[in-house]
């Protein structure tokens, strides 16, 4: 039991670590280009048929990690 306590224990710090490692998402601004060299994460909309807000996170090529959001269409899959 100690064992599976602390294996979900170290499950949430590694999370938690994670997540704060992602920078804060700026609102995508259309009149300044992005420079994206790897787009490492894009929100999933597939669950939506509607416009949802998405976050976009991608490295440039100076090697920063960025994060923007943005509005887009959702997929619908999920309702076929």
């Amino acid at each position: 039991m100690k064992t599976l306590i602390s294996l979900f224990l170290t499950l949430v710090a590694t999370s938690a670590m994670a997540a704060g490692n992602e920078p804060a998402a700026t609102p995508y601004n259309p009149a300044q280009p992005l420079d994206i060299a790897q787009v490492v994460s894009v929100t999933d909309t597939a669950t939506s048929c509607d416009v949802v807000p998405a976050t976009m996170v991608y490295i440039d090529h100076q090697g920063q990690t960025h994060s923007v959001t943005y509005q887009v269409m959702g997929n619908c899959m999920s309702n076929l």
